[in-house]
């Protein structure tokens, strides 16, 4: 099920005010400028393959997305990229693609073991012969949730002149911290009452991380715990992952 906060027009039109350019995107931006081919998983509303676009990219660039009213504002923004609705289940794949990504922390709604484990197949496939996954989760050890308190509102512009107020708050935190169930809540003047969204994300330390990115025929090639290419702690706020395709699947 595509999360509300995605689905609804009036909701996706704010996720780029609230989810700006910043380094993770300049990160991404460098390794799609350094691939021929690139499928990008959980597009979004497509800014990443857009800027590529943009700047110069002349190869092939598909993004793939469940969420319809993303992918309207992906195809206003740069209808020179293949935008395609659906997830990883939508087609056959077989070796397409030298490069995929999985940006924005969408990794984490792969919530049980075979539905992570069909992703890692079908992005394995995609993928030409040693080609390249890069994805990112939060850091576990980062204990990101704790800040998702109704005391921590922000606050964007609305583009018609007012204001959107938006908070979190965790409803849950089970089995064993692995998963964080949390609503997201969006209040304007363009809504009679507050809108509400419900997800649930997954957080997976490395060595989890590992086993299914081994299991499905990758091997880690780089690693990161930030935006600038630092070294991976503990309590490190992001597991920056880039994994290549072996072609060996266990």
């Amino acid at each position: 099920m595509v999360d509300r906060s995605f689905a609804d027009p009036s909701l996706a039109a704010l996720y780029d005010t609230l989810n700006p350019w910043g380094p993770g995107d300049d990160f991404c931006l460098g390794l799609v400028m350094s691939a021929d081919s690139v499928l990008d998983v959980g597009c979004g509303t497509g800014r990443l393959l857009g800027r590529a676009r943009q700047e110069g990219h002349r190869g092939r660039l598909m993004g793939l997305d469940p969420a319809a009213a993303m992918l309207v504002r992906a195809r206003a923004h740069e209808p020179g990229v293949e935008w395609v609705l659906g997830d990883l289940r939508a087609r056959e794949w077989h070796g397409e693609f030298e490069l995929a990504v999985m940006t924005g922390h969408a990794f984490q709604v792969l919530l049980g073991d075979e539905e992570l484990r069909f992703a890692l197949r079908a992005v394995g496939t995609a993928l030409v012969a040693g080609g390249r996954f890069m994805f990112e989760t939060r850091n576990p050890g980062a204990r990101a949730w704790e800040g998702w308190t109704p005391e921590r509102v922000r606050e964007v512009p609305d583009g018609r002149g007012g204001v959107v107020r938006v908070w979190h708050e965790v409803e849950s935190v089970a089995a064993g911290e692995e998963r964080v169930t949390f609503t997201e809540t969006f209040e304007g003047p363009q809504w009679e009452r507050p809108q509400i969204d419900r997800t649930t994300l997954r957080f997976l330390d490395t060595d989890t991380l590992d086993g299914f990115l081994s299991e499905a025929g990758f091997v880690v090639v780089e690693r990161y715990g930030d935006w600038g290419r630092g070294e991976l702690t503990l309590d490190s706020p992001e597991i920056i992952t880039v994994a290549e395709t072996t072609g060996r699947c266990s």
